[in-house]
């Protein structure tokens, strides 16, 4: 590459965490988040429809809501995280249970490894996030500079003879 291989971004320490649950998990990641409110509480706190619900009556704390997973809430959480406006991601979802969304999970997830942020899955993974000496203070990630690598490759490609110019 001729540029900037990776744009970092730091993160502040108090992080922009989403809360998202397949149906069958709701109940557990609102437990998780009663047992962790004292620490979530130095946050802010997003979470797909009904489980941002759930999370604000079982803790009290004020979870922003977004649309539920199906509709649209996944992609509006990825476009937050894309935006880089969700810095950490607590996704219990159920894999022996298919979902009508399944793609919207998936493109969530996509953009969650090509941002670089946090993302646990399950509980143990989310307990290991939520106690991490990152949790609190600035963590600089790094993001792949994918503007870079489109003409780093096109630059290829033209050396190459295989695209004119």
């Amino acid at each position: 590459m001729t540029g900037m291989p990776y744009i970092p971004f730091t993160l502040a320490g108090q992080k922009n965490i989403a809360l998202i649950a397949h149906d069958t998990k709701k109940a557990e990641l609102a437990d998780w988040a009663y047992e962790n409110r004292e620490i979530l509480s130095r946050h802010f706190l997003s979470g797909t429809g009904t489980t941002s619900k759930l999370i604000t009556q079982k803790t009290g704390l004020p979870v922003r809501g977004y649309n539920s997973g199906p509709l649209g809430g996944d992609q509006q959480i990825g476009a937050r995280i894309s935006e880089g406006r969700i810095d950490f991601l607590i996704f219990f979802w159920d894999p022996l249970a298919a979902q009508p969304h399944d793609t919207d999970v998936k493109a969530l997830l996509r953009i969650a490894v090509l941002y670089d942020i946090p993302t646990a899955m399950n509980r143990a993974t989310a307990d290991f996030l939520l106690t991490s000496t990152y949790l609190d203070v600035e963590y600089e990630r790094r993001v792949l500079n994918y503007n870079q690598a489109i003409e780093d490759r096109f630059a290829e490609l033209r050396e190459d003879g295989e695209l004119e110019t």
